[in-house]
């Protein structure tokens, strides 16, 4: 499941692995075997069977004998973390009490309030060339800066923490990039619990689950995480359906929100992952699984289950697994959303001729065992002034209107200690100058 030909095809595997039952032995990376599910019906009871499956990877027998390369490109995404993806029981629902509550806190019209002027913002960068990459140009930092908004971020706490996070996903100094965004969130716990304010991070830190601040932290790291990779997948695989020719194109009159769902049912943007660890030799529809052997539900195998073919046909809601299922649900479904709606009704209005730049069957996707996330989204348009920015302004303030928009430094690199007033403004703090926040 590493390689290019499962990147480019994985329904094609899918369905070879269906032959094997409801769940098929695969390889996530080299060395690291796993079980995945591939049936709709089997992925519900490992998703909801807490007696007989652990979150927990303190658990994996190949990892604590040493037959896993401690360099294994997935442990960033299977190593435990003392966060409310690996834990169980009491532990768990206390964590998950206080992300739940705190999220819940996040009304859909702050969350669509809080997008439209950070897609403007980043509209603003490239319309005037009338070329973007959709993917690395806006999908990938719509929820970068839309989380350093909603987690209450000032600017020097902002700009490390996006730069850190995109090395983490990006794969440029993954470890470097952790350490980043760990040493600032806890600046920012820090910070907040001194100074709470109308965000995530203070709305944690007050809550009546009284959360250390190592358990803050790793809380803040997997909501940041576990939201960004999914929600620029969302947007830019949502962007590519109504970019597309053809009878579900957006020349047929997909609304976008159609075009989410689509994506949700069939390319969901984690495609494998929700790792459980049976604390017993298991059988799977005839499938042997021994103990504490990792398995993993694959949401885009379950979802193309041919026993879903009505459901999938109707595209019913309730039905698709891409949020997963069972008490390590994804809580923040409703605002993914929002998030990527607001920010694809954002762009299409702002450049209506948006257009393909290269033929669709020449997009690369790229590989990984877990997500199902394009390598980039080349798009062309007709040039537009860059005063989206501006008009917002002049909407506050007649005298910040007249100002320049600023714009982003290409590299968000830390400044040595001491010298922190020369660092390069990078996209946070140039966007929070633009609304003088």
């Amino acid at each position: 499941m590493h390689g290019a030909d499962f990147a480019a095809e994985p329904h094609r595997a899918y369905d070879q692995m269906r032959a094997y039952g409801p769940a098929a032995p695969v390889e996530l990376a080299p060395g690291v075997d796993a079980t995945l599910v591939v049936q709709h019906e089997m992925a519900l009871r490992v998703l909801q069977n807490t007696t007989l499956f652990s979150r927990d990877s303190r658990r994996w027998a190949a990892l604590n004998e040493g037959r896993i390369s401690l360099d294994s490109p997935v442990l960033p995404m299977m190593a435990y973390q003392p966060n409310v993806l690996f834990t169980d029981g009491a532990v768990h629902l206390r964590l998950r009490k206080a992300v739940t509550e705190s999220l819940a806190k996040l009304s859909i019209s702050r969350i669509r309030r809080d997008v439209e002027p950070i897609a403007d913002y980043l509209i603003d960068q490239f319309s005037e060339r009338g070329r973007a990459d959709l993917l690395n140009d806006f999908a990938k930092l719509v929820p970068l800066l839309l989380f350093n908004k909603i987690f209450g971020c000032p600017a020097d706490i902002g700009d490390r923490l996006t730069t850190g996070m995109a090395a983490m996903f990006d794969g440029e100094d993954a470890q470097k990039g952790l350490e980043e965004v760990a040493g600032s969130l806890l600046e920012l716990i820090t910070l907040k619990r001194r100074e709470p304010g109308d965000d995530v991070t203070s709305w944690l830190i007050q809550h009546p689950a009284g959360l250390s601040d190592d358990e803050l932290r790793y809380q803040l790291i997997v909501l940041m995480g576990a939201g960004l990779e999914p929600e620029r997948n969302l947007i830019a695989s949502s962007l590519l359906l109504l970019l597309t020719d053809g009878p579900s194109g957006r020349g047929s009159g997909m609304l976008v929100e159609e075009a989410i769902e689509h994506v949700l049912w069939n390319n969901p943007p984690i495609a494998n992952y929700a790792t459980h660890y049976p604390l017993q030799d298991v059988d799977l529809g005839g499938v042997p699984v021994d103990a504490n052997s990792p398995v993993v539900v694959s949401f885009a195998a379950a979802n193309s289950d041919p026993a879903l073919n009505e459901a999938r046909q109707l595209a019913s809601k309730g039905a698709h697994l891409a949020f997963g299922a069972g008490p390590h649900a994804c809580p923040a479904k409703d605002p993914a959303q929002v998030i990527a709606l607001t920010a694809i009704e954002r762009i299409l209005n702002a450049l209506p001729d948006l257009t393909l730049a290269v033929p669709q069957d020449s997009l690369m996707w790229r590989p990984g065992p877990f997500h199902r996330a394009l390598v980039a989204l080349p798009v062309r348009f007709g040039p537009t002034p860059a005063t989206r920015m501006t008009t917002a302004l002049r909407n506050l303030t007649p005298a910040a209107a007249a100002e320049p928009v600023p714009r982003p430094a290409p590299q968000q690199t830390p400044a040595p200690a001491g010298r922190q007033e020369q660092r390069k403004k990078g996209f946070w703090s140039s966007f929070l100058d633009v609304f003088r926040l």
